[in-house]
């Protein structure tokens, strides 16, 4: 299942060997030790940054290893490669850190990339509240301006680093009288006064990540710390940097597929029944022929947007149709898969039922695939 995509360069492809070998030593060995503790050890972070696999994609004025996002694509495969779904660096480097490049003032980007790409600084993004999901409009979170601060109160769950994140941008309302229009993001210090970590939350899969509530109560801020150059431009801000979180959705989906394709393989040859390889039965060779097939055809999408990204062409109702498509097939492998393990798949000890349920959320998560399909049906 070995592929070399027509966007990886030699430049890609040595940085994928040093990837891979980071992977390999620091990830997997400690895979269930993070799902024990619930979060990675917070010198990860460090031990990446000291090797550049942090902001890769952010340019080297900043703190960052001035690639693009192709780079940042390469860590997300080796991560799924090793089936590691605790690390949340993929949005610390592909999500928080292009909100400060794209939004952030000169001071806000000198102070806080550098520190983001050496590990120094976490990042997290506080979208999702109790009584709202996909519905961005709806948050009720509010970031009151008194003098030359914000005051913030509210509270938010699901979100990624949450325990170890040093810093959060905060979607907020700067004018409650207003739906979309009344949006603004703010970013809000760890050791703001009335900030607070609500606990880990008890989740089916990628139970290594330390997804958790936070909480605000009168959190002051200054008002320099706003993103953007005036109020009322987060729900903008959001839609636009939605599609690259949902094309990271898809690589990741895709890469867990040719991971679970492999891991099958090997253990249909290796594992016999009724004194034959499991892979001699024609039903296994037909399943795992449909799982190849489909994640080729995954694999071929995905590399056309990756591509198409780069190059600053990739449009909205595309990325939509990866995120839900290939997220959508990806757990159908995976089930596929889990499947010829036979009752080994059911054991957390084998990585096949850890990527099966860990798979899962990559459908609900930057909007649920039922969104997608509007987003898509729009455009039609």
């Amino acid at each position: 299942m070995a592929v070399v995509s027509p966007w990886e360069t030699e430049e890609l492809t040595a940085l994928r060997e040093m990837t891979r070998a980071f992977c390999e030593k620091e990830l997997a060995p400690n895979s269930e030790k993070f799902r024990e503790q619930h979060h990675v050890d917070r010198d990860l972070w460090n031990k990446a940054g000291e090797v550049g696999l942090l902001c890769m994609s952010i340019p080297e004025e900043y703190g960052g290893g001035g690639g693009t996002f192709a780079h940042e694509a390469v860590l997300m495969e080796e991560q799924a490669r090793v089936a590691d779904s605790s690390w949340g660096v993929t949005l610390h480097n592909g999500i928080i850190a292009h909100y400060l490049l794209s939004y952030g003032s000169e001071e806000q980007k000198k102070k806080w990339l550098p520190k983001m790409a050496s590990g120094e600084v976490v990042g997290a993004i506080a979208m999702t509240e109790p009584g709202t999901g996909s519905d961005l409009q709806a948050v009720k979170t509010k970031a009151i301006r008194d003098g030359d601060e914000y005051v913030i109160d509210g509270s938010k769950t699901f979100i990624t680093n949450g325990q170890q994140a040093d810093l959060i941008i905060v979607v907020a309302k700067t004018d409650v009288s207003e739906g979309a229009k009344g949006i603004s993001l703010i970013l809000v210090e760890a050791d703001r006064e009335g900030y607070r970590r609500g606990r880990v939350l008890d989740k089916i899969g990628q139970r290594g990540q330390d997804t958790s509530e936070l909480f605000f109560d009168g959190v002051r801020v200054p008002t320099s710390n706003l993103l953007g150059a005036e109020e009322g431009q987060g729900f903008i801000q959001l839609m636009q940097q939605l599609p690259q979180e949902r094309l990271i959705i898809a690589v990741t989906s895709v890469a867990g597929m040719e991971a679970a394709v492999e891991l099958t393989l090997e253990y249909t040859k290796e594992r016999t029944a009724f004194g034959r390889p499991i892979f001699g039965f024609q039903n296994t060779k037909f399943k795992l022929a449909e799982a190849a097939t489909e994640t080729k055809i995954a694999r071929v999408f995905v590399d056309d947007c990756i591509a198409k990204h780069i190059k600053g062409e990739l449009d909205i109702p595309t990325v939509a149709m990866a995120k839900w498509w290939v997220s959508d097939r990806a757990m159908a492998v995976a089930d596929e898969c889990l499947q010829l393990f036979g009752g080994y798949g059911y054991m957390n000890e084998y990585p096949i039922a850890r990527m099966w349920a860990d798979n899962r959320v990559q459908k609900i998560y930057a909007g649920t695939n039922e969104i997608m399909k509007e987003i898509i049906a729009r455009s039609l």
